[in-house]
């Protein structure tokens, strides 16, 4: 199948969707699928407000419309409701063309966290622009649910895997002052809770492996936080093996990937009982999941990295990509659909009752 990707999260982003991307992208080749993408990459972007380490390309229409014409894609996956997601939207409505979304955080909660505007506001963007979609993909059976509460497109199960061969365990890279060293990584942004964290009064280390607009004032608020600021895919692992315990504070998320990540590197996972980390770790042993975000981070020092790791080798990336394949919408396949509805209703019952 020839499949095209637009997304306005790529490279040097270093975050759950950029990562998720990629994989599925290398899963899809691997498979002997043709895939090419559209990213912000070579086309004039300006830093996302607020968000100055995100950029996007507004002015990159007639770019994504030529890309879309001259691909001539069996499939078109629009990843990302941003600029280049709108583009593509756009054109592909206008000459027909079929075509699926895909729904990968909770951006009217971000939006409301940082600028106080009500969530219908950015719901109805959302069903505006997910409505000519032929399905949405999202990561998790809670966000099915949710998209189906606020009438959006139509929602479908897209699991998620991790890269075991990257993110396993080993040596710690970095030596701690004191144990146990207690990690987040991600996004460094008011959306991510980080001072439900970094408030907590707890005996050890604690490290943040991220940028974003809060980097400086947290810096400021918390002297005794060890923050390294971005690091690459390629990095990260060594952070998760130098740690102990890994706390995701979030109550946003989607789903969440660093969780995997750091247990696939045997790091065991502290976090709230909320959408996101319910679906990921569910009833595992592994990690601890409690409103004491104090209590989960004690108590997930005494889980062995063992067990964290085997929890990690259920999520495959295979597995989500063939998934991803199995949503996409060809053209052929549309074009049929269409033909067989176009047939049904053209048909005439001759059938005359006895």
């Amino acid at each position: 199948m020839k499949i095209l990707i637009i997304t306005d999260a790529w490279f040097p982003q270093v975050n759950g969707v950029v990562r998720t991307l990629f994989k599925t992208r290398e899963c899809l080749i691997a498979a002997g699928h043709e895939v090419d993408m559209v990213t912000p990459e070579p086309f004039f972007s300006v830093p996302l407000p607020s968000y100055p380490e995100i950029r996007i390309a507004p002015f990159a229409n007639s770019a994504v419309r030529q890309k879309i014409k001259e691909y001539a894609p069996d499939a078109l996956h629009i990843a990302t409701e941003g600029p280049l997601g709108l583009a593509a939207r756009r054109y592909a409505v206008k000459i027909d063309m079929p075509f699926t979304t895909a729904y990968h955080t909770r951006f009217p909660e971000y939006v409301k966290a940082r600028t106080g505007i009500p969530l219908s506001v950015s719901y109805a963007f959302l069903r505006w622009f997910h409505k000519k979609s032929e399905r949405v993909m999202v990561p998790t059976p809670a966000v099915v649910e949710a998209l189906k509460d606020w009438h959006i497109g139509n929602p479908v199960l897209w699991p998620r895997g991790v890269d075991l061969d990257l993110f396993s365990p080993g040596k710690a890279s970095f030596p701690s002052k004191s144990n146990p060293v207690f990690l987040s990584v991600g996004r460094v942004a008011v959306e991510k809770n980080l001072d439900a964290f970094l408030s907590l009064d707890l005996k050890g280390e604690k490290w943040v492996v991220g940028d974003g607009p809060d980097l400086q004032p947290l810096k400021k608020k918390y002297p005794n936080v060890t923050f390294f600021g971005m690091k690459s895919m390629e990095e990260l692992p060594d952070y998760y093996r130098s740690a102990d315990v890994f706390v995701f504070p979030s109550k946003t998320d989607t789903f969440g990937l660093v969780m995997l990540e750091a247990m696939g590197c045997g790091l065991p996972v502290a976090a709230y009982p909320v959408d996101g980390p319910i679906d990921v770790l569910g009833n595992t042993k592994s990690a601890v999941m409690d409103n004491d975000l104090k209590k989960a981070c004690e108590s997930a020092v005494h889980i062995s990295k063992k067990s964290a790791r085997k929890y990690a080798e259920n999520f495959s990336w295979q597995t989500a990509t063939e998934v991803f394949a199995s949503h996409l919408e060809t053209r052929k396949q549309n074009q049929t659909e269409t033909n067989q509805e176009i047939s049904s209703e053209n048909t005439i019952d001759f059938k005359v009752s006895a």
